[in-house]
């Protein structure tokens, strides 16, 4: 009877597996164009977060513009990849190049339209802050201003600029050296509210997200 039911089990999983087989697509990156694997990454890496990016130029120019392939690293280190614009160095790594510094601006809703009037190929000339009609705040470590309406903002300085072996991207690694949180998002045990940040996420082409539910589950005691 043991042996009968360990049978079923297992011809139950191999049917399970089969089904997950054979209704699903295989894409191999090698066999696409890269704009289309790129294309295809950015569906399925889905929502990420947008470094609202601030930066100045050695000649005092001020940039601004989101980054969605953004995140945390480890205890107070974010990461920004970068990409080319027609060939040459998007702003963003010319200052970090030139001066260590930038700040990452949070997105919350009320700012979504105007972080995506800073998200053109501008010319390095233009200032994003002035074409969104923003103001800037100075910040207290670094000379890059943050966005004054940023619910979150954080000061970070140059530790690792890396080119992105294969691409044409290259990964700029910051150190937080002052966090900027407006005083109604930080609860009692010192994390921010999420409901109340409205983050806004980036998902592929013209699509973002909103935060949606939010549940908990408890890590298992190990």
């Amino acid at each position: 009877c043991d042996h009968r039911r360990l049978r079923d089990h297992n011809l139950f999983l191999f049917e399970i597996q089969l089904v997950d087989f054979v209704s699903q697509m295989i894409i191999k990156p090698s066999e696409l164009q890269p704009r289309d694997a790129y294309r295809l990454l950015i569906s399925v890496v889905v929502p990420r977060p947008i470094g609202w990016v601030s930066s100045v130029g050695t000649d005092g120019s001020l940039n601004l513009a989101p980054f969605s392939f953004f995140n945390a690293v480890g205890q107070n280190t974010v990461m920004i990849s970068v990409g080319q614009r027609k060939g040459a160095a998007k702003d963003i790594l010319r200052n970090a190049l030139e001066t260590r510094e930038f700040v990452v601006n949070i997105v919350s809703e009320d700012l979504a339209e105007a972080m995506n009037l800073t998200s053109g190929d501008y010319d390095y000339t233009v200032n994003e802050f002035d074409l969104a009609r923003l103001a800037p705040a100075p910040s207290l470590e670094v000379k890059p201003p943050r966005v004054a309406a940023a619910a979150v903002a954080l000061e970070c300085r140059v530790t690792q600029i890396v080119p992105v072996d294969g691409t044409t991207d290259t990964m700029i690694l910051g150190r937080i050296v002052c966090f900027h949180i407006r005083d109604d998002l930080l609860r009692a045990d010192g994390t921010v509210d999420a409901k109340l940040l409205k983050p806004v996420g980036r998902l592929s082409g013209d699509e973002y997200a909103k935060l949606g539910d939010i549940f908990k589950m408890t890590r298992p005691r190990v």
